[in-house]
This record gives C-alpha cells, sequence and structure tokens, in this order.
C-alpha cells in the first residue's frame, strides 16, 4: 500500500495539532514540522501517541529555504512522497505602524509569507509530476479583511491569497489543488490564555459570540486534503463566525 504523507509546518502549536490529527484519522502519514531546538516536540510525539496517533517530527526553520530543502528530501526518502503540504506556519508581532520596528514587519513577512515560498517550491514540483496534490495555505481573517495593528500580519496573510490564486493557476492541470483558508479567531491554548477581559471583547466582536474551534479548521483541512475536494482549487474559504463575508 502506497504511503500517503501529509506535511504540516509549524505544527505543534493548538491550529497545527488539530490539522495534524484530523489528517491522521483520513489515514494520512503525518508529519509535523517544527523549529529547531523545539522543547515541545518529544512531549508533542507522546500525546499524539497516547490518542493513537503514531506521528513524524521534522525541525526545519520554514525561513530557510535550504533547510526547507533537507526536510523535505529527507521526508521523501525516509517516508515517502508528500501528497499534502499544509502551509500553517506563523507568527505575530503587532504594532501599530508608525511604532512597528523593521525587525518586526521582516519576522513576520518571512515566516508567515516567504516560508510559502520556501517550503512549496520543494513540494509543487514533485506532486505535478506525479500527478496529485493539496497544498494548503492557512490564511486569516485579517489578510482578508485587514486589522489595525497588524499591517506585517495582514500584509503577509492577503500575499498569502495571492500566492494561492497564482499557483493554482499553474498547477490545475496537473492534478495538483492549492486552496486557502481564512480562519477567524480560534480558541487555541494560546488564545484562550489572552487577560479574561481582552477575550471577551473579542467574544463579543464574533457575530456567532464564540470562538472557533481548532478541530473545526482540521476538519475544513480534512476535506481540502480528500478526493472529493479535487474541483476546488484557488479559493478562500473564510471560516470565522461571520466577521467577514466575501
Amino acid at each position: 500500500m502506497t504511503v500517503r504523507v501529509a506535511l504540516v509546518t509549524g505544527a505543534l502549536g493548538g491550529l497545527g495539532t488539530a490539522i495534524c490529527k484530523a489528517l491522521a484519522n483520513d489515514g494520512f502519514t503525518v508529519v509535523a514540522n517544527c523549529l529547531p531546538g523545539d522543547a515541545d516536540r518529544e512531549g508533542w510525539l507522546a500525546a499524539r501517541e497516547a490518542e493513537g496517533h503514531a506521528m513524524h517530527t521534522l525541525e526545519a526553520d520554514v525561513t530557510d529555504y535550504a533547510a526547507c530543502a533537507a526536510m523535505v528530501e529527507q521526508i521523501e526518502k525516509d517516508i515517502g512522497p508528500v501528497a499534502v503540504l499544509v502551509n500553517n506556519a506563523g507568527i505575530i508581532r503587532d504594532k501599530f505602524f508608525a511604532k512597528m520596528e523593521k525587525a518586526q514587519w521582516d519576522a513576520v513577512l518571512s515566516t508567515n509569507l516567504d516560508s510559502l515560498f520556501n517550503v512549496t517550491h520543494h513540494v509543487s514540483p514533485r506532486m505535478a509530476e506525479r500527478g496529485w496534490g493539496r497544498i494548503i495555505n492557512i490564511s486569516s481573517v485579517n489578510g482578508v479583511r485587514g486589522q489595525a495593528g497588524q499591517t506585517n500580519y495582514s500584509a503577509a496573510k492577503a500575499g498569502c491569497l495571492g500566492f494561492t490564486k497564482a499557483l493554482a493557476q499553474e498547477l490545475c492541470s496537473k492534478g495538483v489543488t492549492v486552496n486557502a483558508i481564512a480562519p477567524g479567531y480560534i480558541g487555541t491554548e494560546m488564545v484562550m490564555g489572552i487577560r479574561p477581559d481582552i477575550l471577551e471583547a473579542i467574544i463579543d466582536a464574533v457575530p456567532m459570540k464564540r470562538l472557533g474551534k481548532p478541530e473545526e479548521i482540521g476538519a475544513l483541512c480534512s476535506y481540502l486534503a480528500s478526493e472529493l475536494a479535487g474541483y476546488m482549487t484557488g479559493a478562500t474559504l473564510n471560516i470565522n463566525g461571520g466577521m467577514h463575508m466575501g
């Protein structure tokens, strides 16, 4: 039986974990990418194993093109061809633009946008050669609508949408789909740790009056990675509780 490999970048956080679990439930062999020296790596693997999921982790800084090349080579050599790529890695460095430092701009653009090139460039040609592949890019509601205090993040996540639509046009005749998911505020452990009054204000701004569940994003990835999603490409799927409709 052919091994179906799914590579998820920035996989050890709440959203990445939910995506990994959803794809594992679909029968994919999941490779979870994390930063070199990530202290959570062994504990994360143990937790997944306790849940019944045997996953792999590979360290690579997604801002480093050569490191991404080495990661993909190792996966293809030791585990199997990458059939699904979820570009999930992302950071925030929020500050109003007038006070934003160049390093904060560069860090967010490098991790959230340059990483799409750094990883996908090594995966998409192989998918095209094999005649099947799924590329799923995690954007954000703030990449669709913009957000004060996040010019760097909004620019990167908007760039993700342009990247998705352009690459989809290049690969649509090769059996490879490229789609984007634009989540709103999701109840990850990081978000739930926000000061209660601020969290309450965030929830109050969501028309559905609740945070999204990481599992809801995982389920959407599951669909986009499936055979049944083969006629959808270049799409942006908004999943934000009604914060933005487009």
